[in-house]
């Protein structure tokens, strides 16, 4: 295959930036879509030049770290697929590609397509713990849980934290990440003892790090590598209501 890509290239976050033009040949079309730019970063290196700066680690589509905006869409073209898992077979011979990193104030480039998405974990932090027995682990079956909240819980455990639904968002929302992180513990009896707490807090910390707000349009759930559902996001907002009316008294 023959490519031609257009990468946005930014030396740190006070640079201004911009896009450079790169053909490659011969490309595999077995190839992942990283595997395609360590390709094109060999061919940069022998030039003498930069290479192309992108984050990846696990490239099983399970940390979430490939993060890249790709011909406009978060992840590439493919329903519930991060970009390690994208393969040039899923393009044609003599595209054009338009590679960028997340967009999002709270997602601050760091070079080229890498963003620091610290602000995710320290959302995270702010939601604390969950209180358990110490000692022996209690036996599966001790704490009944129905059916319904088990599943429910499990996908919305799914979330690799990938940003793919801030960067989709025409407000760059966080609010799927978040209403993920908490209704997968909301729906478990280990999480509902600090349950209020946590989902004041972690709201707070949200709107803290300068994410946007949700208008229900729904393209982080359609861009979410792991078919996170929106559903999520109702079930925080009625538990940050309750919690705001309990904890007001």
């Amino acid at each position: 295959m023959q490519l031609k890509l257009k990468v946005w290239r930014q030396k740190n976050s006070s640079d201004k930036g911009k896009f450079e033009m790169y053909d490659l040949s011969n490309v595999d079309h077995h190839a992942s879509f990283l595997e395609m730019f360590d390709v094109l970063n060999e061919k940069l290196i022998m030039e003498g030049k930069d290479p192309v700066a992108f984050d990846h680690d696990c490239r099983e589509g399970i940390c979430g770290s490939c993060s890249m905006v790709i011909n406009g869409r978060p992840h590439g073209p493919l329903h519930n697929t991060t970009t390690c898992q994208l393969h040039m077979r899923h393009f044609n011979d003599g595209d054009t590609i338009v590679v960028e990193p997340w967009r999002a104030r709270a997602f601050p480039v760091v070079k080229d397509l890498i963003t620091d998405r610290s602000s995710f974990d320290r959302i995270i932090a702010s939601g604390g713990f969950i209180s358990v027995s110490t000692g022996q682990a209690v036996e599966a079956n001790a704490i009944p849980v129905p059916k319904e909240d088990a599943d429910l819980a499990m996908s919305a455990a799914e979330c690799i934290g990938c940003g793919a639904c801030v960067a989709a968002c025409k407000n760059s929302s966080a609010m799927l990440f978040v209403a993920a992180k908490v209704s997968h513990l909301a729906l478990i009896p280990q999480g509902k003892v600090e349950a209020d707490r946590r989902v004041l807090n972690m709201v707070a910390q949200m709107d803290a790090e300068g994410f946007g707000g949700c208008t229900n349009t729904n393209a982080c759930e359609a861009e979410c590598p792991k078919g996170i559902s929106v559903s999520n996001i109702a079930r925080m907002n009625r538990q940050y209501l309750k919690a705001s009316i309990t904890n007001s008294k």
